[in-house]
């Protein structure tokens, strides 16, 4: 490999939940770019404003966590995520409505992100004209459906192409993630990549060894590949569920009337106030004013009034940030408190590790059987699995990692960069590939 890179080049992770994207950093290295003040990553979203001016590149908008913040903040406008799935649907070239009786294709959508992405790495130092790329792929786009999956690698490129790069590769992302590990060992071996993060959990079998590495084209070395949609924010959704919103009437019940058992407390509301997308829909007036009109249902009044609070004072996204903070501060053995002052003076709530365990374990029961039935699917028995390789948000659960791991007793547990595994590896194979 040269010392330096004459090329103009970069490695884009474009994931279902974050992104991220690596540049040339001289002597065959490469480097992550700070996408946000202190972050080598940042949320695959954008928040179309209502209100405000065209420009060249169309209406308002804002990427990442302003675009998250804007919409948890309440501003009039449309949040668009998980663009990735829009990929080999049809919805790829229709238009949607994004708020001010304005609309924008979702090709535009996913291009203007993509933008934004390039734009990034040219401020921090990438050469121009920065028109070569490696981006990542799952395994599929779409499962079980060639067509749809390779119409989807087709729309991904063109997003790439019509925003300046016109070199475009590709690299399946469970490889990216594991050649971290390839460039550490010294023959050949069988790794089962678990690549749980916000949304998905994934699994692949991979062949990897030092004789593979320069090999560009690696889709022979993927044996199985399988996944389930589970992970980290159903994980919160579960705590928020058992370790919040408990105090705030969750399976609860009425008073007892004429003799008749007591009623459990309709839990509609505490789903939607768990589920992050939802949680706006509960603010609108006419739902606000029927919930106020249900106090006579709850027996314990305070858990009425606190969820009143919720609602007029717009606290669910602060529950669910608290809910994801307990998560992770469980994650690795332990209690905490829940600190939930914002809605009720010296209000705390203790969440033990045994509480988090019961609410996760049907969630991590099915994840854990994700990975068996992938390394099936390769024709393999557990004892050939050679080493796990954890990557994703999600993998620093304690409880999953250990869980998954029980499976595979001779199987080496190797960590990666949670959130830039994916990133880096594509990054090292963008050098390989452009600084041939």
């Amino acid at each position: 490999m040269t010392a330096s890179f004459p090329a103009s080049f970069c490695a884009i992770d474009f994931g279902t939940s974050n992104s991220a994207i690596a540049i040339p950093a001289g002597a065959g290295r490469m480097r992550l770019v700070e996408l946000e003040p202190g972050q080598l990553t940042m949320p695959t979203a954008v928040f179309y404003f209502a209100e405000g001016r065209h420009d060249a590149d169309g209406p308002p908008r804002a990427f990442g966590r302003a675009a998250i913040a804007a919409y948890v903040e309440g501003t009039d406008g449309r949040l668009m995520r998980s663009m990735k799935s829009i990929l080999g649907s049809g919805l790829i070239e229709q238009t949607t409505d994004v708020g001010g009786g304005r609309g924008a294709k979702y090709f535009d959508i996913l291009a203007g992100y993509l933008k934004r992405l390039r734009q990034s790495a040219l401020a921090a130092g990438a050469a121009a004209p920065l028109n070569k790329a490696v981006l990542g792929r799952p395994v599929f786009f779409v499962d079980g459906e060639p067509e749809r999956d390779a119409a989807a690698q087709r729309s991904l490129e063109a997003a790439a192409r019509a925003v300046g790069f016109e070199e475009v590769h590709f690299q399946f992302e469970p490889i990216a993630a594991a050649f971290d590990y390839e460039s550490q060992i010294d023959s050949e071996r069988i790794v089962l990549v678990a690549d749980i993060g916000g949304g998905t959990s994934d699994f692949s079998v991979v062949r990897v060894g030092p004789e593979r590495m320069q090999r560009l084209d690696r889709r022979d070395d993927i044996l199985a590949n399988h996944g389930v949609h589970i992970a980290g924010t159903d994980f919160d959704r579960h705590i928020e569920l058992a370790g919040i919103l408990r105090e705030f009437g969750y399976r609860s019940f009425g008073p007892e009337r004429a003799g008749a058992p007591a009623r459990e407390v309709p839990s509609g509301i505490y789903f939607d106030l768990a589920t992050w997308h939802l949680i706006n829909t509960v603010y609108s007036p006419a739902r606000v004013a029927e919930l106020r009109q249900m106090k006579s249902f709850y027996g314990n009044p305070l858990h009425h009034q606190r969820l009143m609070t919720v609602l007029e004072e717009r606290l669910g996204h602060e529950l669910a940030g608290r809910a994801e903070a307990a998560k992770i501060a469980v994650s690795g053995g332990g209690d905490t408190v829940i600190d939930l002052a914002a809605v009720e003076t010296g209000l705390q709530i203790a969440l033990g590790e045994r509480v988090a365990v019961e609410a996760l374990d049907g969630d991590i029961g099915r994840i854990v059987a994700a990975g068996r039935e992938t390394v099936a699917q390769a024709g393999l028995r557990p004892e050939q699995i050679d080493a796990l390789y954890f990557t994703g948000g999600s993998t620093g659960l304690r409880l999953l990692a250990e869980r998954i791991a029980a499976d595979y007793p001779r199987a080496a547990q190797v960590r990666g960069d949670r959130f830039a595994s994916v990133a880096t590896g594509l990054g090292l194979h963008a050098a390989r590939l452009f600084a041939r």
